[in-house]
């Protein structure tokens, strides 16, 4: 009996009314997330953006990235320290960017007068859909990841 008590309540909370749509909006552009040990020795990276004949240059500040580390919970309230992965990430802003084939030349730059590495990739952005899709699509955007060996990846 107590069993079938608590599936009826985990059942009955799953039937409560859709959640709002919210104001969260899209980044339009173009997401960068760079793999340690590599990420260690990039401090810039730039992208050229390209697509009806006509291209953009964007730069992207690049940050340590962190994942949550230690929880620690007081009565009804728990927090969480980050730790650092070793990774980078930032993001770069492309106004206009079609939901359809562009190439980018990305590049990312260290210490020294050369860059670090520098690869030329078409890709497809996409719309998200940060509510859900019965909220609207919002601009498109693109995740590269660079892994470890220098290697790019959409998605």
């Amino acid at each position: 009996m107590r069993r079938l008590t608590l599936l009826t309540l985990l059942l009955a909370a799953g039937c409560s009314p859709e959640a709002p749509c919210t104001a969260i909006g899209t980044p339009v552009g173009v997401s960068l997330h760079i793999a340690a040990p590599l990420a260690a020795e990039a401090s810039a990276a730039t992208m050229e953006v390209c697509w009806d004949g006509a291209c953009k240059q964007v730069g992207v500040e690049l940050r340590p990235s962190t994942r949550a580390a230690r929880e620690t919970c007081s009565g009804d309230s728990c927090r969480a320290d980050e730790e650092r992965t070793g990774e980078k990430n930032g993001f770069g802003d492309v106004a206009g960017l079609p939901k359809r084939p562009v190439t980018i030349r990305l590049t990312l730059h260290g210490a020294g007068a050369k860059p670090l590495l520098e690869r030329r990739l078409e890709v497809t952005p996409k719309g998200r859909f940060p509510n859900g899709p019965e909220c609207g699509e919002g601009g498109p955007n693109v995740v590269l990841t660079v892994a470890a060996d220098g290697s790019v990846q959409e998605g």
